[in-house]
C-alpha cells in the first residue's frame, strides 16, 4: 500500500510529513494554522463551527488510497489505489507521528517575532484532527479505531468521506464530530465526468450513502466543491440529493486551482466568491436552507 521513495518525496516537497513504517499515512499543516499562529486571519471552520485553525492537525491515514479521481483534486493522481493492499500502521503509532511531525514543521516560528507565542505554544497540543488531507479516510482498515483514539485524547475529529466504502459507513461505532459527504455533481453523468470513479456503482454507492447519513448521532455535514464549467448546475437536482442526506451543514465551496489539479483545470474554473454564494442562494431555495456564514476568502458558503 505504500508509495515509493520518489512519490514521497515529491510529497514531502510540497510540505507532506509521512508518519510510521509503511508509507500510508501523513501530516501537513494547513495555510490557515500558519496563518493564525501569526495572527493574520483564520480557516472558515473556526469561523463556521470554533475550531482553533492553531490547533488542528490535518492529516491522512490513507494518502494514496481512493476510489475516485476527481478533476478537482489536488493530489497527484497517478498513484491512486482503489484496494488496500498489505500491511498499514495503527492508529496511537498515526497519531502520535502526526503529532509530532506537525511539531517538527511549526519550530520555525519558534525564531519568528511576529508568531503570536500564545498559540505556538498551544500548537504543539492539537485538538482537532482534519482528517481530509488525502485520499478517502474510511479505506484505511483500523479507520473506526483511529476515531476512538483520537476520541480518548479528546480531539474533536472532522471525516470528510467520499460515501464509496458504504458498509464501512454504516457499521462506523466511533462517530467523528462531524460527518462530511463529497457531493459534487448533482446526476450521474455528471458524477461520471467530474468524479471519474474507479470502481463500479460509485454514483448508487454515494446515493446509499448519502441515505445513511441521516442515522449518524454526530454533525454532519455535505460538502459540494463547485467547479466553473463542470458541475455548477442543476441546483434542484443538488437540492434533491441534499433533502435525501438531511444533514445538519450544508457546505458549498469553490474549487481552489492549487496542487496537481493545475494540470486539470485552470483559473478559469475557480468561481468568485460571488458565483458561489448565488449558487448556494439556488440551491438553498430548492431545499428550504439559507446561507448563515460565508468566508469570502477561502470562497465558501454554509447553508442551514
Amino acid at each position: 500500500m505504500s508509495l515509493t521513495k520518489e512519490q514521497q518525496q515529491k510529497l514531502e516537497k510540497s510540505g507532506y510529513r509521512f508518519v510510521g513504517e509503511h508509507g500510508h499515512a501523513a501530516a501537513k499543516i494547513c495555510h490557515w494554522t500558519r496563518q493564525s499562529i501569526l495572527d493574520r486571519g483564520v480557516c472558515y471552520k473556526e469561523k463556521f463551527y470554533g475550531i482553533e485553525s492553531h490547533r488542528c492537525l490535518q492529516m491522512s491515514p490513507s494518502v494514496s488510497s481512493c476510489q475516485q479521481e476527481c478533476v478537482f483534486c489536488w493530489r497527484d493522481l497517478s498513484y491512486t489505489e482503489t484496494d488496500w493492499i498489505g500491511e498499514y500502521d495503527d492508529p496511537k503509532t498515526i497519531i502520535d507521528g502526526a503529532i509530532k511531525a506537525q511539531n517538527n514543521l511549526l519550530c520555525g516560528f519558534g525564531g519568528n517575532d511576529k508568531a503570536n507565542k500564545e498559540k505556538l505554544l498551544e500548537s504543539k497540543t492539537p485538538t482537532n484532527a482534519a482528517i481530509s488531507l488525502a485520499g478517502e479516510p474510511m479505506m484505511y482498515p483500523e479507520i473506526d479505531e483511529l476515531l476512538a483514539e483520537f476520541n480518548r485524547r479528546n480531539f474533536t475529529t472532522f471525516v470528510v468521506s467520499n460515501g464509496q466504502c458504504v458498509d464501512k459507513l454504516k457499521n462506523l461505532e466511533e462517530d467523528p464530530y462531524q460527518l462530511y459527504l463529497s457531493l459534487d455533481a448533482p446526476t450521474k453523468k455528471l458524477y461520471n465526468q467530474v468524479c471519474n470513479p474507479k470502481i463500479n456503482n460509485g454514483w448508487e454507492n454515494l446515493n446509499e450513502s448519502l441515505e445513511t447519513l441521516s442515522s449518524f448521532n454526530s454533525r454532519t455535514c455535505i460538502r459540494t466543491t463547485v467547479v466553473k464549467g463542470r458541475n455548477m448546475e442543476s441546483p434542484e437536482e443538488y437540492a434533491e440529493l441534499i433533502k435525501k442526506a438531511d444533514p445538519d451543514f450544508v457546505e458549498i465551496k469553490a474549487y481552489m486551482c492549487v496542487g496537481s489539479s493545475r494540470e486539470r483545470l485552470t483559473l478559469d474554473n475557480m468561481p468568485t466568491f460571488d458565483e458561489v454564494a448565488r449558487f448556494a442562494e439556488e440551491i438553498g431555495k430548492y431545499c428550504d436552507k439559507k446561507i448563515v456564514n460565508d468566508s469570502e476568502v477561502s470562497r465558501v458558503v454554509l447553508l442551514q
